[in-house]
């Protein structure tokens, strides 16, 4: 059943393909136009659908950091409503010439950015993603077929049929955006396997849902969301802006894949930063786990660290902390723990910046600044459909760009070899 109504998904976004990839720009830029003022028009239905599953999350004991990924509320339809409405100032960026050329030949070459064509994205908890992902994907010229998690099940199927009814309305396919209408694990299958009709597959959420997507699929993957990122503090760190910055990095929003998992403290500024950095945690009653060192200085606040602490993305009010005692192995510790997605070095050494942003292996590599900016909006992209935490055809945020291909276009006036 599973494989049959996942496999009539993608006929479906087959069949209406080439109208989507060959609408103008204007005829999309509509079609946004028309899913923010539905998404506004129509609040209450989709708070009410959200509410659904907020129930059940209380009632299957979802943690607190869960249950505001899932929250939609007036003022976070809005903003979702905004974020649609960004995308429509966005550059176009099907039909860009990337480059052009002509041979010796006489053939004029131009490298042309096109459609990738039908994406699948399988995300979790996050309803806001629906919407987000189906317009990226519009903007860009692409059909889309979206599998969210059960947790989310009611608020996906009120925001996809709010957008559905919009595309509709201004003239564009409705199974442009669809929605798989059966959140088991069978259907997840049915979707990595669906090579005939998908030409690329975005996994969103935590690493099992990634990992199980790489491990099973047959459909292109792009890797995104897994996030265990790391603040490292050097010797010569201003102590405040490390407070700060890893306060930002870890409370202001724990459940998302920018946020700071692991802070690497050089034992020369441990002592006096510690307790400064506990602090401040305190007002958002932050879990330590850390090292020896680390519970030499807090005492018994500071539960035992073990090698599965700093392998975890917790993505809730948890901290894993580790003195160390050189940048060569801050290093070390992100190399064998991290997951390329963000990291961090707070120093007032330039040498120990260009280093760190040298050597370590991430999509983004900050200094002297929160991780919490690894994001499509905050990198003036407009927006994003997930970062790449992968380094072959997108790394990093995923804008506009990243969800089309090229094609190159050649024209010649007889030409033969």
């Amino acid at each position: 059943m599973e494989q049959n109504h996942v496999l009539q998904l993608g006929q479906n976004a087959k069949a209406v393909e080439t109208i989507v990839a060959s609408a103008s720009p204007k005829q999309k830029n509509d079609a946004l136009a028309a899913i923010a003022d539905a998404l506004i028009a129509r609040t209450d239905e989709i708070v009410a659908a959200n509410k659904k599953d907020l129930d059940a999350a209380v009632q299957n004991h979802m943690s607190k950091a869960m249950q505001d990924r899932l929250l939609l509320t007036p003022e976070r339809i809005a903003g979702i409503a905004d974020g649609v409405r960004k995308l429509i100032s966005l550059d176009e960026v099907v039909g860009k010439v990337e480059e052009g050329y002509v041979r010796p030949n006489g053939l004029r070459i131009q490298k042309t950015r096109v459609p990738l064509g039908v994406i699948g994205i399988i995300f979790e908890s996050r309803p806001n993603v629906t919407v987000d992902a189906a317009t990226l994907c519009l903007k860009a010229g692409n059909c889309v077929i979206l599998r969210g998690g059960k947790e989310a099940f009611s608020s996906n199927v009120c925001l996809t049929n709010v957008m559905r009814e919009a595309l509709a309305s201004a003239g564009l396919p409705a199974d442009a955006v669809q929605l798989v209408m059966d959140p088991s694990r069978e259907s997840a299958n049915a979707l990595m396997k669906l090579s005939q009709y998908l030409d690329v597959l975005i996994p969103r959420g935590g690493a099992g849902l990634i990992n199980a997507v790489v491990q099973n699929a047959t459909v292109p993957v792009i890797q995104t969301g897994t996030g265990n990122c790391h603040v490292f503090v050097d010797a010569s760190a201003d102590l405040q802006m490390a407070v700060e910055i890893i306060n930002n990095g870890k409370t202001q929003r724990p459940s998302v894949c920018n946020a700071v998992e692991s802070v690497l403290i050089h034992r020369k500024a441990a002592s006096a930063l510690l307790p400064l950095l506990k602090a401040k945690l305190d007002e958002h009653s932050v879990e330590l786990h850390g090292c020896a060192s680390t519970a030499e200085i807090l005492g018994d606040c500071v539960i035992p660290a073990d090698d599965a602490d700093y392998a975890t993305e917790y993505l809730d009010y948890k901290l894993a902390v580790r003195i160390v005692d050189s940048v060569d192995e801050a290093m070390a510790h992100i190399a064998r723990y991290g997951t390329r997605h963000s990291e961090c070095i707070i120093t007032r050494s330039l040498e120990n910046a260009e280093r760190f942003q040298r050597e370590v292996d991430a999509a983004a590599v900050y200094v002297n600044a929160s991780t919490r900016f690894t994001d499509g909006g905050e990198f003036g992209f407009g927006a994003e459909i997930g970062i790449s935490t992968q380094k072959l055809h997108a790394r990093g945020p995923m804008g506009l760009a990243e969800l089309t291909t090229v094609k190159y276009l050649i024209n010649g006036n007889g030409q033969i070899r």
